[in-house]
């Protein structure tokens, strides 16, 4: 998360959606930049609306703007199947060794998901509790050079992105089958995706 005082903005970190490249190249920018732990980086739009928003609005005396990216959701599990192999080298239980990305789209639509696929849905970062977004301005990640543009508008200074936090390259295909079902199973996700320009 990337906290703009003068210009009242605030970048939210949505897992998985580029996160790492924006936080990379605008940190020197930013008053305050919080790169860990991992739930403080990753605060979602409606834990930030609860708790961190009224403090920033009563020490500026103005509401901050938030921005996020958000993934094409099937890209997004495509890239947590990727950081999740790469993770495994570490982990002692070793539980995507021979995992095909066919059987981590399972794990994740089970009922009860196993640890390596629990994961918080791209909707329930940017949404409440209701399914309405909390985050004032969302740019899709595919199209990414909108928000770029945005960015530099706000921030007044040319933007370069960098490659970092890059996952191996992996077979990452599907059965028609599986997509399907798993279409089904990120409707919220796919709804909200389909509704940012």
């Amino acid at each position: 998360m990337l906290i703009f005082w003068e210009q009242r903005l605030v970048f939210l970190a949505t897992p998985k959606a580029g996160s790492s490249a924006i936080e990379a190249a605008l940190e020197p920018l930013a008053e305050v930049a919080i790169k860990r732990p991992a739930p403080l980086k990753h605060m979602t739009g409606s834990e930030f609306q609860a708790q961190l928003a009224p403090f920033l609005q009563q020490k500026s005396g103005a509401a901050f703007t938030t921005v996020a990216l958000m993934r094409s959701p099937i890209e997004w599990l495509r890239s947590w199947y990727r950081f999740r192999l790469r993770d495994d080298e570490d982990d002692p239980d070793h539980p995507m060794v021979g995992r095909s990305f066919e059987q981590f789209a399972q794990d994740y639509m089970a009922y009860e998901r196993p640890p390596h696929a629990d994961l918080l849905s791209q909707s329930e970062f940017l949404c409440d509790a209701h399914g309405t977004p909390c985050v004032d301005k969302v740019f899709r990640y595919e199209q990414i050079t909108d928000f770029v543009h945005f960015l530099e508008d706000q921030l007044d200074f040319a933007i370069t992105l960098p490659r970092v936090n890059v996952p191996p390259a992996v077979d990452v295909g599907l059965s028609a089958q599986t997509e399907a079902a798993l279409r089904d199973r990120m409707e919220r996700d796919f709804a909200l995706y389909d509704q940012l320009g």
